[in-house]
């Protein structure tokens, strides 16, 4: 029976399943690592305990968080050579060395500063540690940096010729192809994204614990600081999803015209069509519901502008519509949810009932884990968006992967399915304990240390006074 199965269609669902495993964790440790600097930055400002006993609760979490998204990236880099090994040949030269820039530079500083941040709270000085935390929350989004740098090079490929070998190989700056079209706006959406995330996850264990107890002075902090964030990043979040949308429109208009539904162009100005059921078949969305020209007015500005439909894409470069349709809609919709939970909590803030309202605490932990729902929806927009490219444009996915049979693949995607959800599901199972348990008080804080305990010896005073210590 396996080898009546599409090889290609099987490594492309092996590697989506292992990605998505893996995104749920770089996201929130990008945001978390982050929000652990703010709260030992604000310990060594303020010196309120308060903010150094939400720093304890939550390094255990980053910890766990951090362990597994390392764990889930090695093994996509092996898919590489197992399952897109032409594709990895052609486009090495280009691609090879932005990953190797990410190990030396990201993956060193986190790697080289993360011991610190975990164990060295009680035996190195306390500017060093905190330190060493923004150093590894700066390792965080330098990875992100390179690895988007590599993915929006697949989506608007510059920069680059192509040798007698057929391989991709840089052609002038190094620039351009760092900073192609789409890697701004991908980055800051996806940062952002990152950062939102893990306000949704704070105030949802925040509202958890105080629905609880109102009076925690740590669920009520947690839960304080994320509102903000939500409150004031949804909007930024959104306005930033729009421009990327008009660079899409700008390089990948296909992708674009999957995500709208439109199947036919319109000369007159395109709808915004809400919802519906794309069909393929006959070329267009059925049961459609919809705002005349307001697709227009959004992508051009200009109610009446034309925009370009499918019609004018050849049918074997057509991404799956529907897949594209409805994850679009996921992401935008759980976008403005977000939003409107951030308002909500303004309101709440205004009436001074942000504590004491077991609503908007309901409605905070039911939005706790819309942020990596939003984060997969948003990668399947963009990726399979893409397809039939893996570099767009330029290199077919049906042209990318390794001569395997199909019994193989799916005999390591079935290995896959059973280890990960067996691995990871252990892995959340601890996260949600490790959230479940009541944040409180340390007894005591950590001691100052003096320079001596480092290793280093300080010079003697010369009016026989002690060395200076920190």
């Amino acid at each position: 029976m396996l080898d009546h199965l599409d090889a290609v269609l099987l490594a492309r669902i092996q590697f989506a399943f292992t990605v998505s495993f893996h995104f749920i964790f770089p996201s929130f440790s990008i945001g978390l690592a982050s929000y652990l600097a703010v709260l030992e930055g604000l310990w060594l400002k303020t010196g309120k305990s308060v903010y150094l006993d939400l720093f304890r609760y939550w390094l255990k979490i980053f910890a766990v968080v951090f362990a597994m998204g390392v764990v889930s990236g090695i093994v996509m880099s092996y898919q590489f050579g197992t399952n897109w090994s032409v594709f990895s040949v052609k486009t090495g030269p280009v691609l090879g060395p932005l990953m190797a820039y990410e190990v030396l530079t990201a993956f060193f500083l986190e790697a080289g500063f993360l011991g610190v941040m975990l164990f060295g709270m009680s035996k190195v000085g306390r500017k060093l540690h905190f330190a060493a935390t923004c150093m590894v929350a700066l390792g965080t989004f330098i990875s992100a940096t390179w690895i988007l740098s590599v993915n929006s090079w697949m989506q608007t490929p510059t920069g680059f010729d192509i040798n007698a070998a057929g391989q991709f190989v840089p052609a002038g700056s190094w620039l351009d192809i760092i900073f192609n079209p789409s890697f701004p706006y991908r980055l800051a959406h996806t940062l952002i994204a990152s950062y939102l995330t893990t306000a949704l996850v704070v105030g949802a264990v925040g509202a958890w614990h105080l629905l609880k107890d109102r009076t925690n002075p740590f669920a009520r902090k947690m839960f304080s600081m994320a509102m903000w964030m939500a409150a004031l990043v949804a909007p930024i979040q959104i306005f930033a999803g729009d421009l990327h949308g008009l660079n899409t429109l700008q390089h990948q208009p296909a992708k674009v015209m999957a995500m709208e539904g439109h199947y036919e162009s319109h000369p007159d100005g395109a709808p915004l069509i809400l919802f519906g059921i794309p069909n393929s078949a006959e070329k267009r969305v059925d049961y459609a519901i919809e705002i005349p020209k307001a697709s227009s007015l959004i992508l051009k500005h200009d109610p009446n502008a034309p925009l370009a439909g499918l019609d004018t894409i050849p049918d074997d470069q057509e991404p799956p519509v529907g897949i594209v349709f409805w994850s679009f809609r996921v992401m935008v919709g759980l976008g403005f949810a977000m939003l409107g939970l951030g308002v909500i909590s303004l309101v709440a803030r205004a009436r001074g009932s942000l504590y004491d309202w077991p609503l908007l605490h309901r409605l905070a932990i039911l939005m706790g884990p819309t942020g990596f729902v939003a984060v997969i929806a948003g990668w399947i927009t963009t990726e399979v968006g893409r397809q039939p490219w893996t570099v767009y444009g330029q290199l077919l996915t049906g042209q990318s992967h390794s001569p395997l049979a199909a019994p193989a693949v799916a005999a390591s995607l079935t290995a896959f399915v059973i280890v990960y959800f067996a691995v990871f599901g252990a892995g959340v199972w601890y996260l949600l304990k490790l959230m479940g348990q009541t944040p409180r008080a340390h007894e005591t804080p950590p001691p100052q240390v003096p320079i001596r305990s480092a290793g280093i010896t300080p010079a003697p005073a010369l009016d026989g006074a002690p060395g200076p210590a920190e």
